[in-house]
């Protein structure tokens, strides 16, 4: 037997078991609905109150898109590329070409067209090929919709089973949808949400893809081809198989010819020709293809599932609108600060992170990594909010402000003769050969400082000059970590990631480290505690999302009928602004005078305050710096093992700083601190000196740095939990 006569066999048997099919429709139907020239439901509300919501639906939901605040497009996320459009945003000839190859009756059915059924098995059979579909236009937006909108494998095997009772039942569900919605709605619908091939589902994604137009502009070669596409996007791509799209191509003229719309020069110069294609770019999806901000994409994506409880599906099919904080300007200067100081893919990792103080709106994450991707220049993890290393003196602050909210005035001075203080309240590592008992016992804890200082210093001189002999002695003073670790709490601090110890282990243990950084930081934490001191003590939740619009630009809501966002979470006074004024005031010492570490950072025009830090053994560095309406962290270290900087915070830290922020602020005006509390700045009184012990022969460091502490007392690292890249290891014991 030839081949073209067990097709023409084959097609047979369809034909025999479609009139089948068509015996047990009408006899499903034919009994409680007839009428008309068609099918026509007698009892319209038992149909209607059949419909699934998927079928109520106006239209299929397009990309979620998430937007700067600019509302510039950061990035799509979808499953199916699909971009619906309204009826006038499709080209009138592309509706034709459709309906002429695909449902030739369908503005005289009422959603079940026997005739048409039968007719398209003849013809058919007749050219020995597939030419005319036999389910109407509505029978396929039911098959589909339930397809593409099935959560379960069952749903999905419901939806193409082959039997007469998912006949039956999309007829009834056609019918009922010709009831409720016009012709031009079920069209358009329909070709919002079938399948062109490529990855493109709808009319819009599919003439942007094959021809980098939009639908409304659809030429009548082009749109032959869309129609011809519908029934096997596969064989008759033209991208990929070019001799099948045009002969399936010309299959669309000729029926459209046979129907009188459109010419015999048509359909003869068109034929003729071979299929003409001009590929387009599809769509960015996911962060990964973030034309900004890749990293901060991928924590608002989190925020969005741990914060606000959304799911991943909801995210990737509901056609959202993410309005996130991100500030594309900002984000652009603090790419080019991080590249300019460290290349792309170095073994070092350096982390800018801003944050809007008095909101907590987040406004930029960069590092010198792409996001998601393969290679050494690649980074999965969110480096800008995990806690990966320690800060150092940054937590200087926290202790200042513990003291002063507990009545230690700023001018408080200690005397610390010989850059040396042992701790009379602390038990760690001693200085110098003295650092383990030989019974092995633990001493007493004691630091050092690098270089000279002076042997008596108030907290005014020893936050600017990041004394750590000062700030061990006023921890002394305080008599217990517990109250720079809650008031670091309050100020905006966390220590409940994977690689931290919690809060209350290090008030238990009374680690008389912590005012020197030791403990695993995020960058994100660590600029949102400086933003609290910037906006006098009114500390907010960090937030990269300002709303969340459902696909029709409505709030979304949550199962209580509320919006999902519903503002900023601040709590004013979460410090006193007197406590956060004056130490902002003091911390412009930091950064504005000749003492201070941070002076890298400064910025002509612009009051700044700062603190840097470097972790135990240069393994991390830190700088923050902030202002009433701006503030930002920069860390600087290796997140896979340990590695010496070779530097201190005021070095990289404070000039990738500097660079992010000095562009950014060029056309923006900035605010002055308020003063400073008097009471606060001038009170307490001196404290008795201790013994002096033998002065450290450490290397002096360059005059504007800062001094890395001395190793505190160890203790072991907690496990870190599983990442999509390997986690960041935790951080090492340091001041």
């Amino acid at each position: 037997m030839s081949e073209n006569a067990a097709l023409r066999s084959r097609t047979l048997a369809k034909l025999a078991a479609t009139i089948v099919v068509a015996g047990a429709l009408l006899a499903g139907l034919l009994f409680p609905w007839v009428g008309g020239s068609g099918l026509v439901a007698r009892n319209s509300a038992s149909l209607l109150d059949a419909l699934p919501v998927e079928l109520t639906d106006a239209t299929p939901a397009g990309h979620t898109r998430v937007l700067a605040a600019d509302g510039s497009l950061i990035t799509n996320i979808y499953v199916n590329d699909r971009t619906p459009v309204t009826p006038d945003q499709i080209a009138p000839i592309m509706k034709q070409a459709l309906v002429d190859i695909e449902d030739s009756r369908f503005y005289d059915h009422n959603g079940l067209d026997v005739q048409g059924t039968v007719r398209a098995l003849v013809t058919n059979v007749a050219a020995g090929s597939v030419q005319e579909g036999g389910s109407t236009l509505t029978q396929q937006l039911v098959k589909q919709t339930l397809l593409q909108t099935a959560t379960t494998q069952e749903d999905r095997n419901s939806a193409t089973e082959q039997n007469v009772g998912r006949k039956i039942r999309e007829a009834r569900l056609a019918m009922a949808l010709e009831e409720t919605y016009s012709k031009d709605e079920i069209l358009t619908r329909y070709l919002n949400l079938v399948y062109f091939g490529q990855g493109a589902y709808g009319i819009q994604a599919a003439a942007q893809k094959y021809f980098s137009v939009n639908a409304i502009d659809l030429t009548l070669p082009q749109a032959a081809m869309l129609a011809g596409l519908v029934q096997s996007p596969a064989n008759d791509d033209p991208i990929t198989n070019p001799e099948n799209a045009q002969v399936r191509r010309n299959q669309v003229l000729q029926r459209m010819f046979d129907l009188g719309h459109i010419t015999e020069q048509e359909l003869a110069e068109i034929s003729a020709q071979p299929v003409a294609v001009a590929p387009g770019v599809a769509p960015p999806n996911g962060c990964i293809d973030a034309t900004t901000g890749g990293f901060f994409c991928a924590y608002a994506l989190n925020y969005l599932t741990d914060t606000l409880g959304l799911r991943q599906s909801e995210i990737a099919r509901g056609g959202l609108t993410i309005q996130t904080t991100l500030r594309p300007d900002l984000q652009a200067y603090g790419d080019q600060a991080v590249l300019e100081t460290l290349p792309l893919g170095d073994r070092l990792a350096a982390m800018f992170t801003a944050i809007e103080p008095g909101t907590g709106h987040v406004l930029a994450m960069s590092v010198n990594r792409r996001y998601g991707c393969d290679g050494p220049e690649c980074e999965s993890v969110v480096l800008n909010t995990a806690a990966s290393k320690g800060a150092g003196s940054t937590y200087k602050v926290f202790t200042a402000a513990a003291a002063l909210e507990a009545g230690i005035g700023a001018g408080t001075t200690i005397s610390t003769p010989g850059d040396r203080y042992t701790s009379r309240v602390y038990r760690g590592p001693s200085c110098g050969a003295d650092r383990e008992t030989s019974s092995g016992s633990r001493s007493m804890y004691c630091v050092e400082n690098v270089g000279n200082y002076p042997d008596t210093l108030d907290m005014v001189g020893a936050l600017v000059r990041s004394s750590n002999t000062y700030f061990l002695a006023l921890e002394d003073r305080l008599g217990s970590v517990e109250g720079p670790v809650r008031i670091a709490q309050r100020m905006g601090m966390s220590f409940d990631g994977p690689n931290q110890w919690p809060a209350d282990t290090i008030i238990e243990e009374n680690r008389g480290s912590f005012t020197l950084g030791a403990d695993a930081t995020s960058p994100l934490d660590l600029a949102n505690a400086y933003a609290t001191l910037g906006a006098q003590g009114t500390r907010c939740e960090p937030t990269p999302v300002t709303a969340v619009l459902d696909r029709n630009g409505q709030p979304l809501t949550g199962d209580d009928g509320q919006p999902l966002v519903t503002g900023d979470n601040c709590t004013p006074e979460a410090i006193p602004a007197a406590v956060a004024n004056t130490l902002a005031q003091i911390l412009v010492g930091d950064v504005a005078t000749s003492a201070g570490t941070g002076t890298r950072a400064a910025i002509a025009g612009h009051e700044i305050a700062g603190k840097t830090g470097t972790a135990q053994g240069q393994d991390s560095v830190a700088f923050v710096g902030f202002m009433p309406e701006y503030a930002a962290s920069v860390m600087v270290f290796n997140p896979k093992e340990q590695q010496n900087v070779g530097g201190f915070g005021g070095n990289m830290p404070a000039t990738i700083w500097r660079d992010a922020m000095a562009p950014f602020l060029a056309d923006k005006p900035t605010s002055p601190f308020p003063p400073a509390d008097q009471g606060l700045l001038n009170g307490g009184r001196p404290a008795p000196r201790p013994s002096a012990p033998s002065r450290s022969s450490e290397p002096e460091p360059e005059p504007t740095e800062e001094a890395p502490a001395p190793a505190p007392e160890p203790v072991p690292a907690p496990e870190p939990a599983p990442a999509p890249a390997p986690a960041p290891a935790p951080a090492p014991p340091g001041g």
